[in-house]
């Protein structure tokens, strides 16, 4: 059940983001090894989309002592406890209702194997996908969406926020592009994705929700 008030995001480098709520903890998604330290600063929970390492810092998170979420079958080479959740499942962290969604890594070319992944849905309004397009089945106010990848072209990031048909989206997935390269992919979001998208920069905070 969402448990409804304004909530708060503060974007970090790369796909990190934290959210805050009155009358919940603090909830961080996807810290890896590109994103700030501070963002884990108080954190009482840790969603991770997938295994690979520029979505999670498995060492820095090993001595967190906070509880680490992540898909049932991802490796973290045996150096990380963390709690396995499978798709479609619900559960609480850090007082947000979650839901995960999806449950494989993009294809990124050929028969390359790929790994698990999900996408989590929090407090059934913000939707974090992580290396993934997956459309969750339920209606989604906040979308973060990826903008570059190795596995991601820009017409299927445009796609994939039309598809979900957000209030707002923000960009993620961005810190392996160069300023030109970020300016022209931001421009043809928020030229064709309907209206809604912006881009935010790492330390920037801006609303999930208004109410």
């Amino acid at each position: 059940m969402s448990l409804r008030g304004a909530m708060r995001l503060t974007k970090y480098t790369h796909s990190c983001v934290r959210l805050e709520r009155p009358g919940a903890g603090t909830l961080v998604i996807d810290p890896g090894i590109w994103s700030e330290a501070r963002a884990l600063h108080g954190a009482d929970a840790i969603l991770v989309t997938h295994e690979h390492a520029d979505h999670v810092d498995v060492l820095r998170l090993k001595g967190l002592g906070a509880p680490v979420y992540a898909p049932k079958g991802a490796d973290f080479g045996g150096l990380l406890d963390v709690i396995e959740v499978e798709p479609g499942e619900e559960f609480s962290a850090a007082g947000f209702p979650v839901t995960a969604h999806g449950g494989r890594h993009a294809r990124i070319y050929g028969d390359l194997p790929d790994c698990a992944n999900l996408g989590y849905l929090i407090d059934e309004r913000l939707y974090h996908p992580g290396d993934s397009l997956h459309v969750p089945d339920k209606p989604v106010e906040t979308l973060l969406v990826p903008v570059q990848a190795s596995w991601l072209r820009t017409s299927e990031a445009i796609d994939f926020v039309r598809a979900i048909g957000p209030e707002r989206a923000y960009g993620i997935h961005d810190a392996q592009i160069n300023e030109r390269g970020l300016q022209s992919v931001n421009g043809w979001l928020g030229e064709e994705a309907g209206g809604c998208y912006s881009w935010v920069p790492p330390g920037a905070v801006s609303p999930c929700s208004e109410r």
